[in-house]
């Protein structure tokens, strides 16, 4: 037979079992918490910049070599550049979340009786092309479209959606002026293009009010290939030359200040604003103009960026992080969103047009374009960025 337990214990028994019911009932509660409050942090914390590409034979263009918003010298396709399926089934991943690809149709449907711009140079031009073609494929009835200052651009009818670029290589307004002959003065000088700080360049000057969302960019003209000595840029705020002189780098930031403010100040708060930084070059054994190569057969290791990339090796392909220290100085306390493409393009040697320019000449002339993207190919993968932020802004705004 069994002790029986002494009848002075019983109440002390009951009081412990409740009391552990209590506790092991307050660790679940902690533990459910603890566990939702760890995957929103990875939600809200989610960096769709940094990852890696993954291989994957299933990831294939949305677009081809017909797509009629190409440019020829970008349509590697048409210009049978080699190894296009390879450089086309690398896929972003990015670390601790998702990216979804880009839904034409849904897209444009969530944009409806809106409008995109982009402003800034050829690399825009460059992410434009991309965002064109892959928009095409949800309205056959999309037509080119250049009004209100455009280089170039289109229009989806059935969903009443622009989407442009403005050519505006510096952002502010900048023009030539021949040099005046002075007896007995030879510098070797022809004269000098003057920038006006705090004035935007004529083809974005009156674009506010028209676009939802904007994609601002400088950078790939803020070199001495661009504007030698002996062709400088001359700085004026004010309708005055600063003094004294402004060297480029300096000249730059005093732009980016300006034209911050300047966008800070003209377009709405409700307008998505976002800059995209730069895009970096890949020329292998030597500049542009120097032989400098970039037929690469897969993207780099990510140990060799540094190497590639980093400022303080003295590299040609600098230029990228050097100038994007610069701008996201510039942008700091404003609203306008990092477009943060940098990084993992900075992996794609591969995926260039090299010497499939669509011109004969064009190498001779030119050297290898290892500074713009092969279309379909790289910006592609900007594209499925930049939706998924717009998606996410329409979202904290109201706008979906």
């Amino acid at each position: 037979m069994s002790p029986k337990l002494p009848s002075h214990l019983f109440p002390w028994l009951i009081l412990l079992t409740f009391a552990s019911l209590y506790f092991f009932s307050s660790f679940l509660s902690l533990s459910t918490f603890s566990s939702s409050s760890s995957s929103l942090s990875i939600s809200n914390t989610c960096n769709l910049f940094r990852g890696q590409w993954v291989s994957d034979p299933n990831h294939t263009p949305l677009y081809d070599q017909t797509c009629p918003f190409h440019r020829n010298a970008w349509n590697c396709l048409r210009n049978e550049r080699q190894n296009m399926t390879l450089i086309n089934s690398w896929r972003w991943v990015p670390q601790s979340c998702h990216l979804p690809r880009i839904d034409p149709v849904r897209f444009l449907g969530t944009m409806k009786n809106r409008n995109i711009g982009f402003v800034g140079d050829s690399l825009n031009e460059n992410f434009l092309a991309s965002f064109l073609c892959i928009l095409s494929v949800a309205d056959k009835g999309a037509k080119k479209w250049k009004k209100k200052g455009a280089w170039r651009g289109a229009y989806f009818p059935k969903f009443n959606v622009t989407v442009a670029y403005h050519r505006a290589v510096l952002l502010s307004r900048y023009q030539w002026q021949p040099k005046q002959p002075e007896a007995g003065v030879k510098d070797g000088s022809e004269g000098f293009y003057r920038v006006d700080v705090d004035v935007p360049a004529d083809d974005w000057a009156k674009i506010a009010g028209f676009y939802d969302v904007l994609v601002f960019n400088t950078g790939h003209w803020w070199n001495r290939d661009k504007f030698p000595k002996e062709k400088p840029l001359v700085f004026y705020k004010a309708g005055q030359p600063i003094v004294p002189p402004l060297g480029m780098l300096d000249g730059l930031k005093v732009v980016l200040t300006n034209m911050v403010t300047y966008i800070q100040k003209e377009f709405p708060g409700n307008t998505l604003k976002f800059w995209r930084l730069q895009s970096p070059r890949h020329f292998y054994g030597g500049d542009w103009n120097q032989n400098g190569s970039c037929l690469f057969n897969k993207p780099l290791e990510e140990d060799e960026l540094d190497l590639w990339f980093e400022p303080r090796n003295n590299g040609v392909n600098k230029e990228a992080r050097l100038l994007n220290f610069v701008i996201e100085g510039a942008l700091q306390g404003t609203n306008i969103q990092l477009l943060d493409l940098t990084h993992l393009s900075e992996f794609r040697a591969d995926a260039h047009p090299a010497i499939w320019l669509g011109k004969k000449d064009a190498v001779a002339i030119w050297g290898q374009d290892c500074m713009h993207w092969c279309l379909p190919g790289v910006p592609d993968t900007w594209v499925d960025i930049l939706s998924q932020l717009i998606h996410d802004g329409l979202g904290r705004t109201g706008g979906l």
